[in-house]
């Protein structure tokens, strides 16, 4: 008798099924079909200038027997540093070509947040956007780096382009010290890319073997290797078309406005696209001035982005009058997408906009919702085809919760990776039972719907009681003055924590502290009051729009390094003196 399957499946979207077949694939026998079929489609466009699957496929070959005469060889890692651009891509797949393992980095990082991964990977090779070139020169002394790569963006513009930075002009010169800056005593791209083409018996990658390294910190702020291999990747990739049947092999255009040292950016951008022969329109950056040029050019079919860039696309193509119907099917991740945002971005585009969760660790995507009318937004999804999942108690992990009670969401699947790249303290930390621990909390409907309602390492405990920031920070959203805000907490005496809210106005209005406090206790239990209120003109966030929690508090550190309230607080959240009295609610400052 064959098993039941999970209650979700009946949630999928038409043609979705509840199991696919993997394979023993790699992201260059992806590649490799996609050169086959489709070589004279485009295949990367970059500020105009496009690139076929055909020329593609030989800059890899060429850049691939470039890095191979530098010493690179199976099994080595190779750091890339760029924005999105053509160079990246060709990089990337260059490095899989040999068998070495692609090291993907955020080309703004300082050299202090660089120096550990480097470390830790210990890459002799790094490929690298020519104005980051000075940051990764201060790593040569003390890590494995031999070799520089220098890139110089302005290599890929239109011809036109490039005459036009070159114009003696102050407006030219500027424009070009944004995009590129002298890079001695490295070796030009170029180059690379002008070497003879890899010979084509040179040995090939398995399924099993890493493919890609990325770095997180989550919440412990040492960065951790994620080595995913080319199984978990090509395994995200196959769940994501048979996500989204309406796209056609051969006949779509995938806007990619995330960068791609996000996971999110490589897989369901670069890979997924390259595996459907998309045509893959890069942007260095998500400046909303390229963004509606590139959509003025040729409408993209697919977007994936983050709810800051979809809200953005909609405002400007409204007020430049820019039609953004034939946009189908869009992805949002990173973060909880507005329910309101979704209906003017399906009005504007006559398309779906749905949110999907996923993790690094994940490659990254394993629960979406479907792409279909069925989509629910407030929720994050469902979970993929032949993704397992457990809500469970995160006290006591070998027992679920109730259908609708809030716990731990675990899961396991063909794209979670196995552990952290020379971690195994970490690693067995991360999971149970060969179970993920995602550390999100979620609860999950009856027909399998889940929604995210905090994260598990963010909960904030005071007077031994836990509070959602996430709940507190909706509540805070609704006051009318409120732009944004972020819930984080504080250290306390006595172990304890305080509740502490970073408040962004709207722009042009001020924030009345006590009437905040008391839209706070109408709907909130006392002890989830926050103590302190604390002004800031603009939340910091990632490249991705994600507010970043640890750096909010060294904001609040940083502007009240000291407070009178810093003292442990009673169940009910209010702090007792030296002699047990209660003192009133929270102060604030601002």
């Amino acid at each position: 008798m064959a098993a039941q399957e999970p209650v979700w499946v009946a949630s999928y979207g038409p043609g979705v099924p509840a199991h696919l077949d993997y394979g023993s694939t790699t992201l260059l026998d992806q590649l490799d079909r996609t050169l086959a079929a489709h070589g004279d489609r485009p295949a990367l466009d970059f500020i105009g200038r496009s690139t076929t699957y055909a020329r593609l496929g030989d800059r890899v070959q060429r850049v691939a027997e470039g890095l191979r005469m530098l010493g690179v060889g199976p099994g080595d890692r190779v750091a890339l540093l760029m924005p999105s651009c053509p160079q990246n891509v060709i990089a990337f797949y260059a490095v899989l070509r040999l068998g070495a393992i692609a090291v993907q980095h955020n080309p703004l990082y300082t050299a202090a947040e660089l120096r550990h991964p480097f470390v830790d990977h210990g890459a002799k090779v790094a490929i690298v956007w020519d104005k980051a070139v000075p940051v990764v020169d201060q790593l040569r002394a003390d890590t494995a780096l031999d070799h520089v790569v220098s890139v110089d963006l302005t290599d890929e513009l239109p011809l036109a382009k490039r005459v036009a930075l070159r114009l003696p002009i102050a407006k030219a010169r500027a424009a070009r010290a944004e995009l590129t800056a002298p890079a001695p005593s490295t070796i030009p791209f170029r180059d690379l890319a002008g070497s003879p083409p890899l010979d084509s018996a040179h040995p090939a990658p398995t399924a099993e073997d890493v493919a890609l390294l990325l770095y997180t910190s989550g919440t412990t702020g040492v960065p951790k290797g994620v080595p995913l291999t080319h199984r978990n990747l090509v395994a995200n990739v196959v769940q994501g078309r048979a996500w989204v049947p309406g796209l056609q092999e051969g006949r779509e255009s995938f806007l990619l406005a995330l960068p791609l040292f996000h996971a999110y950016g490589l897989t369901i951008g670069v890979l997924f696209g390259i595996s459907l022969g998309a045509r893959l329109v890069l942007l260095p950056r998500p400046e909303i001035g390229l963004l509606m040029d590139a959509i003025k050019r040729d409408v993209p079919s697919f977007v994936p982005a983050v709810p800051p860039l979809y809200e953005r696309i909609v405002a400007e193509a409204e007020r430049r009058q820019v039609s953004l119907q034939g946009i189908r099917y869009a992805l949002s991740g990173a973060m909880s997408l507005p329910a309101d945002l979704v209906a003017r971005w399906e009005a504007a585009t006559g398309g779906l906009l749905v949110e999907g969760y996923g993790l690094t660790e994940t490659s990254p995507v394993v629960v979406g919702n479907p792409m279909s009318p069925g989509r629910r937004p407030g929720c994050i999804g469902v979970p993929f085809p032949d993704v397992e999942i457990r809500i469970a108690d995160p006290d006591h992990l070998e027992r679920d919760v109730p259908r609708g009670e809030r716990g731990e969401l675990l899961v396991r699947g063909p794209q979670v990776f196995a552990g952290y790249r020379g971690l195994p303290d970490e690693t067995a930390k991360a999971f149970h039972d060969g179970w993920f621990r995602t550390g999100d909390i979620v609860t999950m409907d009856d027909d399998g719907f889940l929604t995210v309602v905090d994260r598990l390492k963010e909960v904030i405990i005071t007077g031994g009681f836990n509070v959602y920031p996430s709940e507190v920070e909706a509540v805070l959203r609704r006051h009318d003055s409120v732009a944004d805000v972020a819930v984080v907490g504080m250290p306390a005496a006595g172990g304890s924590e305080q509740v502490v809210a970073a408040v962004q106005p709207h722009e042009g209005r001020h924030i009345d502290l006590e009437d905040l406090e008391r839209h706070s206790r109408e709907v909130l239990t006392g002890y989830k009051v926050p103590r302190r209120f604390v002004h800031v003109p603009e939340l910091p966030t990632n490249l991705m729009g994600k507010v970043l929690r640890r750096e909010v508090a060294k904001v609040v550190q940083r502007l009240h390094p000291e407070h009178p309230d810093d003292r442990p607080e009673n169940a009910d959240g209010r702090p007792e003196d030296a002699e047990g009295r209660h003192e009133p609610g929270p102060r604030q400052q601002g």
